[in-house]
């Protein structure tokens, strides 16, 4: 770890050499997602710098270019060419392993989910534990004690003042205590979004942090996932079967987004979250329904990442149904449709910018 120390610290001097105003504030909390995520992968390393160390698209675009250089990364790029964002920002290209020959993982990340058999998206769940979902970081109501906190704690410095005769020699201070963001993950398993509803819940099994994620599933109804997805990817996907009744049926996606925002979402799961559509926005309700939802949604979510595979195409647009409705409420629409689009999602969920 202390090479990783190193790295950061060198990265917090590069950035402020480069005009990014990183003071102490920034840099501790970039130390403590550290500390908290424990990067293995360079990429992993750069969520962390890009929800702790900017709070701007221009901040990110400045990031990114330090970041290549300090770490000596091959390139440098935007998130894809089929990815949207109302305030998204460039980052870190893939890191991009040597394939070895014959690698059916390899052949695999560039296929479309909805082309893989069941044995084919099986074999890329050790690929999917590569992954760290990681969400930004918000304040809690915790506090700690910090010699570079804004606001005094007296009755600390009133306690700490008895060892020195009453006398307060030193002002203790305080700081509140950070934690990531609440993930909510919303997927469509009607009909042609089957393929993808699966690729999705297997990467929230297998990828680091997924684990932490409220899932639910809907087509004609809402169905919660959250505690099925705690097992084994292969006995979490049968039983998301099996308690999903609607599995491959219409879609509502007005009716059960409603549904969870009465039951669950403004109850507070989806206040200050980061909240994940999965959907290609086929509505068979009524779509005004959807877009007032998606504005409630959008009083309540830090942010709210869609996943469309049918931005994939050059030839999408959102002019008519569920996703014009939708669209104005996104903070980003991704594709997510195939593995090596993958990172365009978890760029949109760790994503700096939001609405609190």
């Amino acid at each position: 770890m202390s090479d990783l120390a190193e790295l950061a610290a060198r990265l917090c001097e590069r950035l402020r050499s480069a005009g990014l105003a990183v003071g102490a504030d920034r840099a501790a909390r970039f130390a403590r997602a550290v500390m908290l995520v424990s990067p293995q992968r360079t990429r992993e390393l750069y969520l962390c710098a890009l929800t702790t160390l900017t709070s701007s698209p221009a901040d990110a675009q400045v990031l990114a270019s330090v970041f290549a250089t300090v770490f000596a990364a091959p390139e440098v790029g935007t998130a894809g060419a089929g990815a949207f964002s109302a305030g998204e920002s460039t980052g870190p290209a893939r890191e991009v392993r040597a394939p070895t020959a014959g690698s059916a993982v390899d052949r695999l990340a560039t296929r479309d989910f909805a082309t893989l058999e069941p044995a084919e998206l099986a074999l890329l769940r050790a690929a999917m534990s590569e992954f760290r979902l990681a969400t930004p970081l918000r304040r809690s109501r915790r506090k700690r004690l910090s010699p570079g906190g804004r606001r005094a704690d007296l009755r600390e410095t009133l306690r700490v003042a008895r060892r020195t005769g009453g006398e307060p020699v030193r002002l203790r201070r305080w700081v509140s205590r950070e934690k990531p963001r609440k993930l909510v993950v919303l997927c469509d398993i009607s009909g042609s979004m089957e393929p993808y509803a699966r690729a999705l819940l297997q990467l929230l099994v297998c990828a680091a942090g997924g684990a932490r994620a409220e899932v639910f599933t809907f087509a004609t109804r809402l169905t919660r996932l959250t505690r099925v997805l705690q097992r084994t990817p292969s006995a979490a996907l049968a039983d998301a079967g099996r308690e999903a009744p609607d599995w491959s049926g219409g879609t509502k996606i007005g009716d059960s987004l409603g549904e969870f925002l009465d039951t669950h979402g403004a109850r507070g799961m989806a206040r200050g979250a980061v909240v994940v559509v999965l959907s290609d926005g086929w509505e068979t309700g009524s779509p005004e329904r959807l877009g007032r939802e998606m504005a409630r949604l959008s009083r309540l979510a830090h942010r709210i990442v869609w996943a469309n595979p049918r931005t994939a195409s050059p030839r999408f647009r959102p002019s008519t149904g569920g996703m014009a409705a939708a669209w104005p409420y996104c903070d980003a629409v991704v594709s997510a449709h195939r593995l090596d689009a993958i990172e365009d999602l978890l760029t949109a969920i760790a994503g700096c910018s939001g609405r609190d």
